[in-house]
């Protein structure tokens, strides 16, 4: 009987080795399409500039919000994609946008606050991705 007892003791371990192997792949292969979906979520998600709190400001070339028609600051432009303001922080240009009033919306973004619109945006733009 001990001579029986062991074989099949060494199959039952094969086999939960297996099943553990199987679980651990199965765990890798759902772990990556999710980090993929995250990644791209925060490159669609919204910043809008100026958040909904300081709606219908314009836009200083240093950042900060001011009142609207003021001379030597741009107009609200909506919103930006995270993708589309990742390129710009990186060197590029917002969509439909001049190099001044890129640089003004770029300060603004770069001046976000916890509790803004669009901050959990740009933080989120800000994470290396592995």
């Amino acid at each position: 009987m001990s001579d029986d007892a062991t074989p099949s003791t060494g199959g039952r371990t094969s086999r939960r080795t297996l099943m553990i192997g199987a679980v651990g792949a199965s765990a890798v292969l759902s772990v990556r399409p999710a980090l993929a979906q995250t990644a791209g979520s925060v490159l669609n998600c919204q910043i809008p500039v100026p958040d909904s709190g300081r709606a219908g400001s314009y836009i200083a070339a240093d950042g900060a919000t001011v009142a609207a028609g003021t001379p030597g600051a741009f107009a609200p432009p909506g919103s930006f994609r995270g993708e589309d303001v990742k390129q710009a922080l990186a060197g590029g240009q917002l969509p439909g946008t001049s190099s001044e009033a890129n640089q003004a919306y770029l300060n603004y973004i770069r001046r976000l606050q916890r509790g803004q619109g669009g901050f959990t945006c740009f933080a989120s733009l800000q994470m290396p991705r592995g």
